[in-house]
């Protein structure tokens, strides 16, 4: 008759330190370098809340629960597995056709392709994890199975959208490569570089947040990965700008393969564009190499880019010119460019006086970019100016001096009789 006094002092002994077992695992947690104690407690505890589960346990109720939970996980697995087969199927299918049609709409096709690869990354054993978390809910669980399963569930869905993310990413940067493939051959190693740098950051990311999931403090290893990426940062500070200066290039598209550029006091036809130099072949003849980083930080003019060339000439003519010549000047100009083919004459004005000529200056535009045309039309321009010029008795100027010569007395003035005058004798 004695057992049961015992017996209740035993569980009374255990509720009065459940609150002492509750306090040191909030301790445990609080502690980071004290984490296998911390599991020790957590395990123990599940444990001794499966028994009093168990100990209390109704079985009917128990059986409706676990009917609810598989229909529960049924709906949610089946659901999951073909919605997303569905989804990315008819996004692939309905991005098929983007290669045939232009504009907005080929556009959003191709996101739709994109996100039909993404969904078809989504795992099946997460689509699993969540199917039993969902049926979790229709049964009387223990909290510390419950947060159990949570905690599963969490992991699960980081890794899926870490999973996610890098399909992304490489799916985007692969459609990428494969459109300027033909194009530029250093897009195809700037976007394996910049893949493996963007699923670097992105898994341990995802690392990172498992671990805070866990309860592990992670404040030492994200100050330990600042400070080792700045490291590595200011190490590869060049290398890394000159590469992704180089992607700029072949995204952005300032000048590709084939146009004739000035940069600074360099200038050339671009024969290549790599991932850390773009090489440009001079009018010379040599090649020259510049980097990809100080292309994109100095001014570029492409040439190959103008759709005309805008032309500005002067025309001096000597001071003695009449005056109903000088109005005649603009007219003999303008024809002389308007005889032309893909010519656009804009203005021709009288302009200054200048030290030893009349100036004109004249406005016009060769439509074209092609320099060779350029210098054959003006050639002809001013043959038939310097004709006309000709014809009008019109002279050109050209830079004279006139010297004026003053003649001076051919005796000096007489001095006065004081100063200077010999002695007189006496």
């Amino acid at each position: 008759m004695t057992v049961k006094p015992r017996t209740s002092l035993c569980a009374l002994a255990l509720l009065a330190l459940m609150p002492c077992g509750a306090a040191a695992a909030a301790q445990a947690e609080a502690a980071p370098q004290d984490a296998p104690t911390d599991m020790r407690t957590l395990w123990a505890s599940l444990w001794q809340d499966a028994q009093s589960w168990y100990a209390n346990v109704d079985f009917a109720a128990l059986a409706i629960s676990c009917a609810a939970a598989a229909a529960i996980f049924l709906v949610v697995y089946l659901g999951l597995s073909l919605g997303l087969r569905t989804i990315s199927a008819r996004l692939n299918t309905a991005g098929e056709r983007s290669d045939r049609e232009g504009g907005y709409l080929s556009r959003a096709r191709s996101a739709a392709t994109l996100a039909g690869h993404v969904l078809q990354r989504t795992s099946g054993l997460f689509i699993l994890i969540t199917a039993l978390h969902a049926s979790g809910f229709a049964l009387a669980l223990p909290e510390a199975v419950r947060n159990l399963s949570h905690s599963i569930f969490i992991i699960a869905f980081v890794i899926q959208c870490a999973l996610w993310a890098t399909a992304l990413a490489t799916q985007w940067l692969e459609g990428v490569a494969a459109q300027r493939a033909g194009e530029h051959r250093a897009i195809s190693g700037a976007t394996t570089i910049i893949g493996l740098i963007v699923r670097t950051a992105l898994w341990s990311l995802a690392l990172m947040l498992i671990l805070d999931n866990l309860g592990f403090d992670i404040t030492a290893l994200v100050a330990g990965l600042g400070v080792g990426g700045i490291a590595i940062g200011l190490a590869a500070q060049n290398i890394l700008g000159d590469l992704f200066a180089s992607l700029s290039i072949v995204l952005d598209k300032p000048f590709e393969i084939g146009d004739f550029i000035i940069s600074g006091d360099y200038m050339g036809t671009v024969e290549r564009i790599g991932l850390k130099t773009t090489r440009l072949r001079s009018l010379s003849g040599e090649q020259v190499v510049i980097s990809n980083a100080d292309l994109l930080t100095s001014r570029v003019r492409n040439y190959k880019r103008m759709a005309e060339r805008r032309v500005v000439f002067a025309v001096g003519v000597t001071y003695g010119t009449p005056a109903d010549s000088l109005q005649k000047i603009p007219k003999i100009i303008r024809e002389a460019i308007e005889s032309q083919e893909k010519t656009r004459f804009d203005r021709s004005n009288f302009v200054a006086y200048g030290d030893f000529s009349l100036n004109f200056e004249t406005v016009y535009y060769i439509l074209s970019r092609e320099y060779n045309l350029y210098a054959d039309i003006h050639e002809a321009i001013l043959l038939a100016i310097y004709r006309r010029f000709a014809d009008e008795k019109i002279d050109f100027a050209f830079p004279t001096q006139s010297i004026h010569v003053e003649r001076f007395p051919s005796h000096p003035p007489e001095q006065n009789g004081a100063e200077g005058s010999p002695a007189q004798d006496t």
